[in-house]
């Protein structure tokens, strides 16, 4: 028996396939620095496979980001064939830089600690039910260079997690 509650997560109206996913600019970080920058500079070099996750620390951010570490998505060979993965939450850069240099992740994490961005995405939700205390519901979007969305996965209940091996295949039929 987990040490915690599963909740069921309230409906989301998130981007489906064949929709266009938002664009937003927010504070893009690595392990060395940050700047703004848009998901649409992203999308027009290609592919982007885009991670919403609660904030950094939480256990489910550091499940989700050691998976998609251990798989290689958008890291070492992989990089040069498939898609750039970036990852959003509400944390601050400076927690994104400590959360990038402890998990030993290469990955780029934008920084949305107003939660805007999982707002125009549908999948911002009161954190314990708090109002007023915002945090992105769990999310992967894969997306091509017009930010037409190819697949889709919002959580449905605290915790869950995506089927990581769907995602490797959509990511090989790109």
């Amino acid at each position: 028996m987990p040490d915690f509650e599963v909740v069921d997560l309230p409906e989301a109206d998130h981007p489906e396939e064949g929709d266009t996913a938002p664009d937003f600019t927010r504070p893009l970080v690595n392990d060395e620095y940050w700047a703004d920058a848009s998901l649409s500079e992203l999308t027009d070099e290609g592919p982007v496979v885009l991670v919403f996750f609660p904030m950094d620390g939480a256990f489910p951010a550091t499940y989700v980001w050691n998976e998609i570490r251990d798989r290689g998505w958008g890291s070492g060979e992989a990089a040069a064939d498939g898609p750039t993965v970036v990852g959003v939450s509400i944390s601050s850069p400076y927690e994104h830089e400590t959360f990038i240099d402890e998990r030993g992740i290469d990955y780029r994490l934008f920084s949305d600690p107003d939660a805007g961005a999982a707002a125009e995405y549908g999948i911002e939700h009161d954190l314990d039910g708090m109002a007023g205390v915002t945090e992105h519901r769990p999310a992967v979007f894969l997306l091509d260079r017009d930010r037409t969305v190819e697949y889709a996965w919002v959580a449905s209940e605290w915790p869950d997690f995506p089927d990581y091996d769907e995602i490797d295949e959509e990511i090989a039929r790109l």
